[in-house]
């Protein structure tokens, strides 16, 4: 407590517990792009401090894991896998032919952008939904801002999820919105589990409302080992590793906390300010 108290910036979290012992700090630097809920806090969201994070580390991981859970999904390669623990070859047909198909990202941040490049590498249409952004970014065909997410969710043979968890964004992804996907769409997160109400998208491929998932995130992790999603077929899980100790993520990390204290300690603009009532 007598080292925070006297500390201008921190690196790290300051939860609510302790923050008022921090009476002479300016700055945090947050060590993910995207905190979990309860990091900015009330007191501190209505503080002075600023808060930076690590937005745009994670691009090429993240945006690479989407795409082979894309491919995969596309493919059946999950019930490929299933069939090949026993000996049964039994051909089918790929779902979506990928060079006519459309992909919706939710999130079209550096993430997102890069999450586009591969899918028009693929011949994929992307439509982009963002609240921040102003204009498409590159191999996005349309971008639209989340008030139009209702009228495009029927019109896409992928949703990939890739938003941070915010107020806005938590629970997202509901029965309503499952309801309006097509029936042979499939439905990809890769941005925070809190943002799909599992037992919503449980239901939605019980009911076979789309055609299937592929998910690395959860609403709880790790996933309940009797959880539904375990032993459905139409469903790839991974647990939470699009960017665990992924190559570079420490060397990028390392530089913008360096950059950021160099700014800091001269007075300048710091990198990847914090909306802190917006989390991102």
């Amino acid at each position: 407590m007598e080292d925070l108290a006297d500390a201008d910036a921190v690196y790290g979290s300051v939860g609510p517990e302790i923050f008022s012992y921090a009476r002479k700090l300016k700055w945090i630097q947050a060590p993910a792009a995207s905190p979990q809920a309860g990091y900015y806090h009330e007191a501190l969201v209505k503080s002075p401090v600023v808060v930076t994070n690590m937005r745009g580390i994670y691009n090429e991981h993240v945006g690479n894991h989407a795409m082979v859970l894309l491919l995969a999904l596309s493919h059946h390669l999950e019930r490929y896998m299933s069939q090949q623990l026993n000996s049964n070859w039994k051909p089918l047909e790929p779902s979506v032919f990928l060079s006519e198909s459309t992909a919706l990202i939710i999130g079209t941040g550096g993430i997102g952008t890069e999450t586009a490049r591969l899918c028009a590498s693929f011949g994929i249409k992307v439509i982009g939904v963002d609240p921040r952004i102003n204009e498409a970014p590159l191999h996005v065909s349309e971008l639209h801002r989340p008030c139009d997410l209702d009228r495009i969710l029927g019109k896409v043979d992928f949703v990939i999820m890739i938003t941070p968890e915010t107020p806005e964004t938590q629970g997202l992804m509901n029965s309503k919105r499952f309801g309006l996907m097509k029936e042979t769409a499939y439905f990809i997160n890769v941005g925070r589990g809190a943002c799909v109400v599992l037992a919503d998208l449980v239901e939605a491929l019980c009911s076979k409302s789309i055609a299937g998932a592929g998910l690395d995130v959860f609403e709880k992790e790790p996933l309940p080992p009797n959880h539904p999603l375990w032993t459905m077929p139409n469903v790839i899980l991974t647990p939470h590793i699009a960017a665990l100790e992924g190559a570079h993520l420490e060397d990028r990390r390392r530089h913008i906390l360096i950059e950021n204290c160099k700014r800091f300690g001269s007075g300048r603009t710091l990198l990847n300010i914090v909306d802190k009532a917006k989390w991102f």
